[in-house]
C-alpha cells in the first residue's frame, strides 16, 4: 500500500506542477495584454474621452501638415514646368499658379 500511495502522490505532484505552469503562463499572457490598464481606462470615461480627443487633434494636425506639404510640392513642380515655357502646357500651368498665388495673397 505505501508504494501505491507514493505513486499517487507523485502523480498528484506532477498534476499540480502542470497546473502551476499553466497558471503562470495564463498570468503572463494577461500581463502582456495589459487587461488591467484597459479595465482601469474603461472605469474612467473622462480619461478615455480626453485620450480620444487628443488623438483626433493629432490626426487633424497631421492631415493638415500633409496636405500643405503635398500642395507645396505640387506648386513648386508646376512653377518649374511653367518656367520651361512649354507651348500649351506652360500657359495652362502659369494660369493655375497665378490663381493659387492670388488666393494665397487674399487670405490673411
Amino acid at each position: 500500500m505505501p508504494e501505491q500511495d507514493d505513486k499517487e502522490l507523485t502523480q498528484l505532484k506532477k498534476s499540480l506542477d502542470a497546473v502551476e505552469e499553466r497558471l503562470i503562463k495564463v498570468t503572463n499572457d494577461l500581463e502582456r495584454t495589459q487587461i488591467a490598464d484597459y479595465v482601469n481606462l474603461m472605469n474612467r470615461p473622462m480619461k478615455l474621452m480626453w485620450r480620444h480627443f487628443m488623438a483626433g487633434i493629432a490626426r487633424g494636425v497631421g492631415s493638415a501638415l500633409g496636405v500643405v506639404i503635398f500642395a507645396t510640392l505640387i506648386l513648386y513642380l508646376l512653377q518649374m514646368l511653367g518656367a520651361l515655357n512649354l507651348p500649351i502646357i506652360g500657359d495652362y500651368i502659369a494660369d493655375i499658379v497665378r490663381i493659387v498665388q492670388n488666393q494665397l495673397d487674399i487670405q490673411p
